[in-house]
């Protein structure tokens, strides 16, 4: 599977086109719909939330509810479009409408791709970069993950995200029995964060950010129970599945690290403290005694719990902002100011679902026969089996 979007924050719309799903595979509007309502909660959200109420149009690839196996096409509209289209228009200005959008962003924002998008492709003014380095984006990647997700949940693969740090505020007591435990406590918490006593810091270190015109980041993990084991690859460094669950986290906007299981901890432990020791009973097949490596060895799943973190920076949009050059005259400024949120960490947990779901999505189709979803089906059941017999 792949896919591509295209889109400005502040364009008339957001768009994906996805190739590679099965054909015969349910899909609705509302499978999507709910993934981007949850992109958009969390506490320390910014005005732009109350603007955009975010929902999908399907505009190929499906009839009747089912996949057809021909690229899916998905649609999200900017509702802010209307105040920017002179602003963000495609065709060229009129003579009457140059004053109005004549100002120019020629101030980068330290920690954004301002500067170095505007020396890459030669904008003078540097809106035509940040317009498209926006987390705004991430609302079509969420599309796309939720895809990958509806194909995952029919392959009995649940995945769920919670927060566990937000301004070095550090959630301890972190207790779920099930996926679906996870998913109904994160819900129900304005930070998607299990742990109670951390969530209500996690709040005032975001109010507390917020008053004082500054941002704070944080840690997500995502949790995936189901995956069968050997999906991925040993024989090449770009099949490695781990590999490329890193990169799609590192891919989305203002994460800067990731580690799986026990991550950089495994550098202070002997080996005998970070291996996971291999058992076997009757009704489960191979399973392991712990699960330390957080579901990978050797670039392949090995059927635990996939335990991957995302560490998120704080958002680069600061309402005391840091100094910075004018491109146009060279002078020291403030960088310019962009409205933004002060924590967007809660949100990014759900991106961070849909980067994990993807990437997993497109292995089990990469590795299974994928034209038709009920023969995938089938082949992830007799694999299942295989596996379990081995």
């Amino acid at each position: 599977m792949r896919y591509l979007t295209a889109g400005e924050s502040h364009g008339p719309q957001l768009t994906t086109i996805i190739e590679g799903v099965p054909a015969g595979m349910p899909l609705v509007a509302e499978d999507i719909n709910v993934e981007l309502q949850r992109r958009q909660k969390g506490h320390g959200r910014g005005r732009r939330m109350q603007i955009e109420k975010d929902t999908v149009e399907i505009m190929s690839g499906v009839r009747h509810g089912a996949t057809l196996g021909s690229p899916i096409a998905l649609v999200v509209e900017n509702n802010d479009w209307k105040h920017w289209t002179k602003i963000m228009g495609q065709a060229p200005l009129e003579p009457e409408d140059e004053q109005e959008v004549k100002r120019q962003i020629s101030r980068p924002r330290p920690g954004h791709a301002d500067l170095n998008g505007a020396l890459k492709y030669g904008h003078r003014d540097m809106r035509n970069v940040l317009e498209r380095s926006s987390a705004r984006e991430t609302t079509v990647r969420v599309a796309a993950g939720a895809v990958a997700k509806k194909l995952l949940a029919l392959l009995g693969i649940e995945i769920a995200s919670h927060v566990i740090e937000i301004g070095g505020v550090k959630a301890t007591n972190i207790n779920y029995q099930s996926i679906a435990e996870l998913q109904e406590k994160t819900e129900l918490s304005p930070v998607r964060c299990v742990d109670p006593v951390a969530e209500k810091e996690m709040m005032q270190a975001i109010d507390d950010a917020k008053q004082n015109g500054d941002s704070i980041g944080g840690i997500v993990e995502v949790v995936v129970e189901g995956m069968p084991s050997g999906v991925g690859s040993y024989v090449h460094y770009d099949r490695k599945l781990d590999a490329k669950v890193a990169s799609a986290i590192v891919s989305i906007n203002a994460f800067k690290g990731v580690e799986f299981g026990i991550g950089f901890e495994a550098a202070r432990k002997p080996g005998s403290e970070v291996h996971d020791e291999i058992i076997w009973n009757q009704e489960e097949g191979y399973s392991r005694r712990t699960n330390r490596l957080g579901g990978f060895e050797g670039g392949m799943t090995t059927g635990q719990p996939i335990v991957v973190r995302g560490v998120m920076k704080p958002i680069p949009t600061l309402y005391k902002p840091l100094q910075s050059v004018d491109i146009e005259t060279k002078e020291p400024f403030s960088a310019s100011i962009e409205r933004s949120d002060s924590c967007a960490v809660p949100a990014a947990a759900v991106v961070a679902e849909s980067a994990v779901a993807w990437e997993l999505a497109s292995a089990i189709i990469e590795q299974f026969y994928a034209d038709r979803f009920d023969k995938l089906a089938e082949q992830v059941r007799e694999y299942r089996e295989y596996a379990r017999e081995f």
